[in-house]
């Protein structure tokens, strides 16, 4: 069956690896150990790179042809990533003397990590690479490595600029860069302390607004309770006469009561019986005005 040979290889070389490897952990179209595998629904695997490579010019398997979509692309089955994370391969930098095998479930982790790994040197502007074991060495000799202005301006130069290096004109460049830096600074806090004072002061303004209104409350119910204690009191004293004309009233009235009976058991001849009807007719109008006053 025809291969597609036009795509970069993104599976793992079959080179590396220790022991048989099973047919079915093949990518079917680079034909390497699979790498970050997919699974199309007629079971076909292919290295993620390959499937994606192929399907931008094609919409089927490239195996038995049968529609294939991007969608319907699905992980490997459980027990084939198993399978496929338990194969021992070696290091990738076994030709520069790693001796490492190990499985493919951590090779990754320890090929981040190995020390003959080819690193860029952490030096800006340096161009090489070099085997991770060897980094510190290299950068003692680095030509592009930094080190401080022997002139003690505390600047940090390249070796390789030496020769450009002004210790007045870089100590004038940091403080024209610190002057702005401070600048910048101040007016951002003058910024935020300004937003700060009006939020503090809208907040005041509504504030006081409450409280302006809480007390218009407290006066308006003042006003009304002070009515109210008027009326009582007015009450009260109307209540209070009439409670002191009842009394009044009271006494009259058991003094002519005590009046009549005096009269009643003295001897008197008939023509001064006829004067007490005056004190019982006033009688009855006291008792009339006692019994209007207590009903009040």
């Amino acid at each position: 069956m025809q291969r597609l040979t036009v795509f970069k290889k993104m599976g793992y070389d079959m080179e590396r690896f220790v022991g048989y490897v099973n047919e079915g952990l093949l990518c079917c179209i680079c034909r390497d150990v699979l790498q970050d595998p997919l699974q199309a629904p007629c079971e076909h695997a292919f290295c993620t790179s390959c499937i994606h490579g192929w399907l931008v010019q094609h919409n089927s398997c490239p195996e038995d042809r049968q529609f294939l979509d991007l969608s319907v692309l699905r992980p490997l089955y459980r027990y084939m990533r198993n399978d496929l994370n338990r194969l021992q391969l070696h290091c990738r930098n076994t030709a520069s003397g790693c001796e490492i095998v190990c499985s493919l479930e951590s090779i990754g982790r320890h090929e981040r990590e190995c020390e003959y790994s080819q690193i860029p040197c952490s030096n800006s502007g340096c161009p090489l690479q070099v085997e991770r074991r060897n980094l510190d060495s290299h950068l003692v000799v680095c030509e592009f490595r930094s080190r401080e202005c022997p002139n003690g301006c505390g600047y940090a130069i390249l070796s390789a600029g030496d020769a450009q290096h002004n210790c007045v004109a870089e100590l004038r460049t940091e403080l024209e860069l610190l002057r702005s830096e401070m600048i910048c600074q101040i007016e951002e806090a003058k910024h935020e302390m300004q937003s700060r004072l009006d939020s503090q002061r809208r907040h005041m303004v509504q504030k006081e607004s409450l409280l302006q209104n809480e007390i218009e409350e407290l006066k308006s119910q003042m006003s009304k309770m002070m009515s109210n204690i008027q009326a009582l009191m007015a009450t009260e004293r109307k209540h209070r006469q009439e409670l002191e004309q009842a009394e009044l009233e009271k006494r009259e009235v058991l003094e002519l009561m005590k009046n009549f009976q005096k009269d009643c058991l003295s001897p008197q001849n008939g023509s001064k019986k006829a004067t007490h009807f005056q004190p019982l007719s006033r009688l009855e109008s006291m008792k009339r005005k006692t019994w209007e006053a207590t009903a009040i």
